[in-house]
């Protein structure tokens, strides 16, 4: 989905993790938010946004993403659908 990496966070990479997680979040919200009112399961959301599905830190990664989301009302889990909440899609309308 994106050029680089958002889950790299070697030595050297253009990206510390914090700013590599903010911005695997900001793809997690985007993809849901452009797929609203499907509803994606954490795999289906994982296969949109990693090159690797198999790749352990990648799925965690994704994982992180939605945890951290759901944690500040961005995001509902139910059972292993992923969903833009009220607040987000509210937020969406504002700013389009």
């Amino acid at each position: 989905m994106a050029n680089a990496n958002p889950m790299d966070c070697r030595p050297g990479s253009p990206f510390s993790c914090l700013e590599a997680d903010a911005q695997l979040q900001s793809a997690v919200l985007m993809v849901l938010l452009a797929e609203h009112p499907v509803q994606l399961t954490i795999s289906e959301l994982a296969s949109e946004l990693i090159e690797d599905p198999d790749d352990f830190g990648q799925r965690d990664a994704v994982r992180r993403a939605i945890r951290a989301l759901t944690g500040v009302g961005l995001l509902h889990r139910q059972g292993i659908f992923v969903l833009p909440s009220r607040v987000a899609l509210y937020y969406e309308r504002l700013v389009v």
